[in-house]
């Protein structure tokens, strides 16, 4: 069995950073063009669109694009797509630069001033922000999700049009062992004569119940590898640095985890915290990555109580045949319960809430935080060591995200205009 084919009806990678001479061209000649400034995620969606993790898009959504998903789950040529994928601008910012419908742009990561990628603007178009925020993440409220919150905060318009990427960022730096992409993933499955891949996502360290949920799903018979691909995107506050986390993961996959089972890989893209419609757009880039299985479990890439703890499951429910070459492995509540004196589900356990641990993400890092002793049915010796080490020099800080805390003050002025 081969591995599934990369998402979309080419069915082919389609990366989008230039290499060599056409790189070096295209950056010399990006120095004379209008500059457009990218918030953190758009520079985030340029590095998964370069290296061909948002197969099939060629550049960011025009507004048939963005109608479609947002409404419909799919692009005009019928192909599954279930997240935006856009870059806006202020009005201000439009009318000064001076672009037009046919102009050609350089991007600009607003942080660190660097470019990123160089766009030709096919559309410039506007969009309802309300009716996206209900659809995409089923709330409107800015001022708890973060992902309504960055919707209400985008420019006024925004611009549709093919890009050229032509900076891989510094995640080869930090993680020249794991910054993976779609060919180089496919190209480490086949050598290890996998084909059945199962995907976990992860942004957190991984405790007992991920730990389990993976191994599970490698002892279902329906997968012959499972790469562990952690998020290492812009951090919120009270998120563990990536560069600890990865520690982390190592130490798990070193100690409690077959090498020839498993592989660890990251990936640059943003969290959405968009639930359900999140869960799908994992689907859609673990297939590109080569995975034909997405680990599935509760309040997958949720925040707060926005979501059921099982919506992230449903919603494959929902799709047409032929949406996803890859499938959901949809798994119950996980805890370690004393009578059974193991990691269980409620599958395989009978018990009482009386004799089970359930560990959460966040009970796990606030407990880290706070200096508690946790019981061995949180998390492996290995990993808490790391993590004991991280918080004893870690500044303190609220593990409850709020919905603005990445926001620049300009866009905190868009939100409490009245979420225009």
């Amino acid at each position: 069995m081969a591995l599934p084919n990369p998402h979309g009806p080419e069915k082919k990678l389609m990366p989008l950073f230039l290499e060599g001479e056409a790189r070096e061209a295209e950056i010399a000649r990006a120095a004379s063009l209008p500059k457009v400034y990218m918030t953190s995620m758009e520079t985030s969606d340029i590095l998964m669109l370069g290296m061909g993790a948002f197969t099939p898009l060629k550049g960011f959504m025009n507004k048939a694009e963005w109608q479609g998903c947002v409404f419909d789950l799919k692009l005009p040529d019928g192909t599954m797509w279930p997240m935006p994928v856009t870059l806006s601008i202020s009005a201000a910012e439009l009318e000064a630069s001076g672009i037009k419908e046919g102009s050609d742009v350089a991007l600009i990561d607003r942080e660190s001033g660097e470019l990123y990628a160089t766009m030709n603007i096919e559309e410039i178009y506007q969009i309802d922000k309300m009716a996206q925020a209900k659809e995409v993440f089923k709330t409107d409220d800015a001022e708890g999700h973060p992902g309504v919150a960055k919707t209400f905060a985008q420019g006024e318009y925004n611009l549709g049009g093919p890009i050229k990427a032509l900076n891989e960022g510094k995640y080869h730096e930090i993680y020249p062992k794991y910054y993976l992409y779609p060919a180089q993933t496919r190209a480490l499955f086949e050598s290890k004569g996998w084909s059945r891949v199962v995907a976990f996502q992860t942004r957190n360290p991984m405790h007992r119940s991920h730990e389990y949920l993976v191994k599970f799903a490698l002892e279902s018979g329906f997968v012959d590898g499972a790469m562990i691909h952690a998020i290492v995107g812009a951090l919120k506050a009270g998120d563990i640095p990536g560069e600890t986390r990865v520690k982390c993961y190592e130490a798990l996959v070193d100690n409690y985890f077959p090498r020839e089972n498993i592989a660890l890989a990251v990936y640059p893209m943003e969290m959405r915290y968009g639930g359900p419609r999140e869960a799908l757009l994992h689907a859609v880039f673990r297939q590109n990555f080569g995975c034909r299985y997405l680990i599935v479990g509760r309040d997958h890439a949720g925040v707060g109580s926005y979501y059921g703890p099982f919506d992230a499951q449903t919603i494959f429910d929902e799709l047409w045949p032929g949406a996803l070459e890859l499938g959901p492995m949809k798994i119950n509540w996980t805890f370690y319960c004393y009578k059974c004196e193991s990691m269980a589900s409620l599958m395989t356990c009978p018990h009482g809430k009386e004799d089970r641990v359930i560990v959460s993400g966040t009970q796990f890092r606030r407990a880290m935080q706070e200096g508690a002793e946790l019981p061995k049915e949180f998390g492996r010796p290995e990993v808490l060591a790391i993590l004991e080490e991280y918080y004893r020099t870690a500044e303190k800080v609220e593990i409850k995200k709020h919905a603005y805390e990445d926001l620049t003050p300009e866009m905190l002025a868009k939100i409490k205009e009245g979420k225009k």
